[in-house]
């Protein structure tokens, strides 16, 4: 008789293909499934009897941006309570290597929040991941290099074009992070630095990432009407997977601001263009009216961000550019729909923001939205929830085939260092959400697809060819849920909450959570990619 190490019986198994739930026993020895049938004739150190609920692939979450909440606490709660048992990080072109110059600059400002600006032991992207190695973090993790990191790394915040000394130095370490394990390259064309560059340097380092095997991820240089407009954004990444050949994810795909609404579908006809012209162009979402951004991000020009930080702070100080300042930043909150669509998550230097809305403290301070900004500003740069998205256009664009699931969140936790704050409720309840709100009550998509969109799919996407389904010889990333209880419980209002209805999440073989318990396990897998 068979021995194995752990044996899940009588479950409802959605296997992340797409194809129909079949009812079964699952073995798992060395980490791995082993054995996959109708009726396991064999016995097993543990068993977990799994009889009316659902067992699935770990989650593997597409846009992620743990990059440093891992290293502060490799629990991971927020992210393993969901189900998700692999991050991609590195997105939005950025964080965690290279640092050098202003990218280091930029990453000790984001660790000031948590006070931990010591965490910092690295340079390159291999040290990046022999840090990550050296947490042991609870699930497994996967990194891309950012364009934006690798650009201030080199010529800091400068809006200009590389120089071609510049742009040498950039693919050298674009290939350096990408033979060092990175998965490919993300952009943030819509943020400074990424935002200076223009399309040929990007295409010119996605051919050295498409030459490796890898991937493009971006962060487009418009979701509204900031500069080009949400159509010329999208057709710019088009663009460059047609020139370079890479393989191209739109990250968090949306039509941000009540001018855009409705535009959701006519975005997915470009994708079905491109894709039958033969490119690999698919994207990826989370399913909530609200995205994330900062004052920097979503208000300040690209302009004013010029040298950085320290380059905002001494602009401000000059009457009259201060006042162009005011009137690009007023143009660019009717974008986002006003005031009362911007709520403060992250204010380091006075906590009692978090949770009120701009256009409340404005009125609690008897100024306008705008200066009321700026003056958070000279303090701290203040994140925001941003309602700005339609739900028609999120329930369009998640049933699109090529669309896959992300948090766009990171790694947080309801006690210790992660525990600050007033975060998005995607950190805490994407997966969830989804099973709950877009499968059992609106059946926007069947159980089969959403778990498709969670798992394999991503897994394709990222080149995890061992991960993503559950078949003898993947690793053993498994969630078992109850399909009628699964919820968020994560809100707008009270977003620190664990969901319901997660019996079991299994990461390499071992039992990370057990109904809502973390059980202070860290098997999670440094992944890195082979070039």
């Amino acid at each position: 008789m068979q021995v194995f190490d752990t044996i899940i019986r009588n479950g409802k198994i959605v296997d992340g293909t797409g194809g129909p739930f079949f009812f079964g026993d699952v073995g798992i020895k060395d980490g791995k499934i082993a054995a996959v049938e109708r009726k396991l004739d064999a016995c097993a150190q543990a068993e977990h009897n799994a009889s009316g609920n659902v067992v699935c692939p770990g989650f593997i979450d597409m846009h992620s941006h743990s990059d440093f909440t891992i290293l502060l606490d490799a629990r991971a709660q927020s992210k393993v309570q969901q189900g998700v048992t692999t991050e991609l990080n590195g997105q939005c072109g950025g964080w965690a290597a290279p640092l050098a110059g202003e990218s280091l600059k930029s990453a000790l400002e984001m660790l000031q929040e948590y006070g931990a600006t010591d965490v910092i032991s690295w340079s390159s992207m291999d040290g990046y991941f022999r840090a990550l190695e050296a947490v042991k973090p609870a699930i497994n993790q996967a990194i891309l290099v950012g364009h934006g990191t690798v650009r201030a790394a080199v010529f800091g915040y400068q809006q200009r074009e590389p120089s071609p000394v510049e742009l040498q130095q950039m693919r050298v370490i674009v290939r350096e992070a990408m033979q060092a394990g990175a998965f490919g390259m993300s952009t943030g064309l819509y943020y400074a630095p990424g935002s200076y560059s223009k399309t040929p340097e990007v295409i010119e380092l996605c051919t050295v990432v498409a030459g490796l095997g890898g991937i493009h991820e971006s962060h487009i240089r418009d979701e509204t009407d900031y500069s080009v407009g949400l159509i010329a954004a999208v057709q710019e990444i088009i663009d460059i997977a047609r020139a370079s050949g890479v393989s191209s994810e739109f990250a968090h795909l949306k039509a941000l601001g009540p001018r855009q609404w409705g535009k959701g579908p006519e975005l997915l006809e470009m994708i079905d263009g491109a894709r039958k012209a033969g490119l690999d162009v698919t994207a990826d979402q989370y399913p909530y009216p609200a995205s994330g951004s900062s004052i920097t991000g979503a208000l300040l020009p690209r302009w004013a961000q010029e040298g950085g930080r320290a380059g905002t702070l001494a602009m401000l100080e000059d009457a009259e550019t201060r006042k162009r300042m005011h009137r690009d930043m007023t143009e660019n909150l009717a974008r986002r729909g006003g005031a009362t669509r911007l709520m403060i998550s992250v204010f380091e230097p006075d906590r009692s923001l978090e949770g009120k809305t701009l256009a409340q403290v404005a009125e609690e301070r008897g100024k306008d939205p705008i200066e009321t900004a700026l003056e958070l500003l000279e303090k701290a740069d203040a994140s925001f929830v941003s309602f700005v998205i339609d739900e028609g256009d999120v329930e369009a664009i998640m049933r699109h085939p090529a669309v896959m699931v992300g948090t766009d969140g990171f790694a947080l936790a309801n006690d210790g260092v992660l525990e600050k704050g007033w975060p998005h409720p995607r950190s805490y309840g994407t997966y969830p959400r989804i099973l709950s709100t877009f499968v059992r009550e609106k059946k926007v998509l069947s159980l089969e697809q959403a778990i498709k969109k969670m798992t394999s799919m991503p897994a394709t996407k990222i080149g995890l060819q061992d991960r993503g389904l559950i078949r003898a010889g993947q690793w053993a990333d498994i969630v078992v849920f109850d399909e009628n209880d699964i919820k968020d419980r994560a809100s707008f209002e009270a977003p620190k909450q664990y969901p319901v209805g997660i019996k079991q999440v299994f990461v390499n073989g071992s039992v990370v959570v057990e109904n809502g318990q973390h059980q202070n396990l860290f098997p999670g897998h440094v992944l890195r990619k082979k070039c």
